[in-house]
């Protein structure tokens, strides 16, 4: 159940945040300006690549690389594969990971690390790996731990991740604030490789939007008009079935699945228009249908739980060709007797558009979080 008194007591919500979520959401902003010096001061600005890379390879652990990976794949379009290592086995320490290079991978090929710990004997292995095979190496991670000396072993580029004093030791993967933290520095880098467009005037745009969500999505801002806050409790006893419209839209319902399961274990399924009418509409035809249950109606709601039913989620931006399957999408919802909730970005760049649509749903993930009670 949803605590929907604790959502409109911000000194409440503080006091239930022992992780800092509230916090990393609200300084996403501030996250990537950070971000973005210390990669200037690292000298990103001064690369002078020789060309594209044949591949970008990105390692790291949990939620946090996968969405960075999902991400930079959508903005870089056809012009390049970007390709996510996924783990594929333990390391030879007790309990790590273990990362493997393609056995194409070589020269022409570009290996980033993505990881808010550092620590992972598995990707010091892997750096060491790549630079065995030539690869070309970039690491973004907190400073002075295996991963960034094996880095520097390796002459590969070390980009200090921005890190925040209040943040705990292991960092959760899909908290705001570790998203913006890995994911600036490399939107600067493939910016200098021509694969992306993220120039520091364009990075600057993304930190403003975000303080602007932070406006509207803060704990100070009241439930009736707080989109993130309405979006979680809209889905306190929902299953979130998250759909997607527009280039940049698809990896955004993915973060924010993922955003829901690690922080408030909460199931969530994605898809994308217009597919996800096909995917998903035997779903809504079952038992998860608000209208599945002629006796819903008369069920005694203090005495019995409440049947869980799915809600429809509309993440959309802009959709190629101005074409768009949203009508159809809002047809077939209702039409099964399913709720749905809608949000879509003010006008702006893919980037700016991409860091609203993210920073609203990671607001309404942590206050799913926050209120949700046993």
């Amino acid at each position: 159940m949803l605590d929907e008194s604790l959502l409109d007591a911000p000194e409440a919500l503080a006091g239930a945040d022992r992780r800092g979520l509230l916090r990393g959401a609200a300084e996403a902003g501030a996250r990537v300006r950070t971000a973005a010096r210390h990669a200037a001061e690292a000298g990103v600005a001064t690369l002078r690549p020789d060309g594209r890379p044949r591949a970008v390879l990105i390692a790291g652990p949990g939620a946090a690389a996968g969405c960075v990976a999902d991400l930079l794949g959508t903005l870089a379009g056809a012009g390049c594969p970007v390709i996510r290592l996924a783990p594929t086995g333990v390391a030879p320490a007790a309990g790590a990971l273990r990362w493997e290079l393609p056995g194409w991978a070589g020269s022409v090929d570009l290996l980033l690390v993505a990881t808010p710990d550092g620590s992972e004997p598995g990707l010091a292995l892997l750096v060491e790996q790549a630079y065995r095979r030539g690869c070309s190496v970039v690491a973004v991670a907190p400073g002075s731990t295996p991963v960034t000396e094996a880095v520097d072993g390796a002459h590969g580029l070390f980009l200090p991740m921005a890190t925040a004093p209040y943040e705990q030791d292991e960092p959760v993967g899909s908290a705001p604030g570790v998203l913006w933290a890995l994911l600036t520095p490399l939107l600067a880098l493939l910016d200098r490789t021509g694969l992306l467009t993220a120039p520091p005037e364009a990075l600057q745009k993304v930190a403003d939007r975000l303080d602007h969500v932070a406006e509207r999505c803060g704990p100070a801002i009241a439930t009736y008009s707080n989109p993130a806050k309405t979006l979680a409790v809209e889905l306190a006893e929902a299953l979130p079935v998250i759909w997607t419209e527009g280039h940049s839209a698809g990896p955004t319902g993915r973060r924010f699945a993922a955003a829901i399961a690690e922080l408030a274990g909460r199931p969530g399924l994605t898809a994308e228009l217009p597919e996800a009418l096909t995917f998903h509409s035997t779903l809504l035809a079952g038992a998860l249908a608000a209208g599945a249950d002629p006796d819903d109606f008369f069920r005694d709601r203090v005495e019995e739980a409440q049947a869980l039913h799915a809600r429809v989620v509309l993440l959309r931006d802009r959709p190629a060709g101005g074409l768009t399957a949203a009508p159809a999408a809002r047809e077939l919802a209702l039409g099964h007797d399913t709720a749905i909730s809608e949000l879509e970005p003010e006008e702006g760049s893919e980037l700016e558009t991409l860091a609203e649509l993210i920073a609203v749903t990671d607001f309404a993930a942590v206050y799913l979080a926050l209120a949700s009670t046993a």
